[in-house]
């Protein structure tokens, strides 16, 4: 594959963004939508710019790339040594399933008042409640790694004569990564949909959440679509990073 090749291959990710907004400036031209509600193109790419370098957006920005961080590292810290450990054994994780899926099923945002109550309308409740929410995504892709570990490696681990903790850290764990990798961009991506909307809900002050109500609320239109295209891109930005982690930590994924 010669340069030019490699350039086009690497630019496929941006043909869909280019259609985007050519279908976007088109409904605009056309004014299929009221262009109060729908702004250009243009108006929307000039605010994000503009918000981005005056620092605006920017501090919104990182607010959420803050929450949604230290959300995701408090789940997995939590989730992953709790997955292995009910995972290693399935009678245990079948005694407390139904309460892992009964979590996992509820919508985290009908758990806001409970945390709410708890804990106040700071910042601590919006990291518990993420954390909450994608530290049980975690936990159950991690567990059920661990029980589908194949089975001939853990007979030859026995046959080798290694005891249950050696089998747990040096086979079970690596065996449950590929799976553990799927739990953590699941809810990573998890993590920032509820820190932005409880950026929305939750008496905030700044964060991507908060910037989208206050815009739609005082109808600056182009505001409120550059926060959704910056949340967007956050979005993408975290999936690309684990899916780049994985490739380099899980590279014996699928052999």
């Amino acid at each position: 594959m010669n340069a030019i090749e490699r350039s086009i291959q690497s630019a496929k990710p941006l043909w869909g963004v280019l259609g985007l907004l050519a279908v976007w400036w088109l409904v605009w031209k056309i004014k299929v939508a009221d262009p109060v509600l729908l702004p250009s193109p243009q108006a929307t790419m000039f605010s994000l710019w503009s918000g981005m370098t005056d620092g605006s957006l920017w501090h919104d920005f990182v607010a959420t790339v803050r929450l949604t961080t230290v959300s995701f590292l408090l789940a997995a810290v939590i989730a992953i040594p709790l997955g292995i450990f009910l995972g290693s054994s399935v009678p245990l994780y079948r005694s407390v399933e139904f309460i892992i899926d009964f979590f996992r099923s509820t919508p985290a945002s009908a758990l806001f008042p409970l945390f709410l109550v708890l804990f106040g309308t700071g910042d601590l409740s919006k990291i518990l409640v993420t954390a909450f929410g994608a530290g049980l995504v975690i936990l159950f892709n991690v567990a059920y790694g661990v029980m589908n570990a194949r089975q001939t490696r853990l007979l030859a681990a026995k046959v080798m004569g290694a005891n249950k903790l050696q089998t747990l850290r040096d086979v079970m764990f690596w065996e449950s990564l590929p799976q553990t990798f799927i739990g953590l961009r699941n809810g990573i991506s998890l993590a920032l949909v509820i820190v932005i909307v409880a950026e929305m809900f939750i008496g905030s002050t700044e964060g991507l959440g908060h910037r989208l109500v206050e815009a739609q609320m005082l109808f600056r239109m182009p505001e409120m679509y550059a926060a959704i295209f910056a949340a967007g891109a956050l979005g993408y930005g975290l999936n690309w990073s684990s899916v780049m982690i994985e490739k380099r930590i899980v590279h014996w994924g699928g052999k």
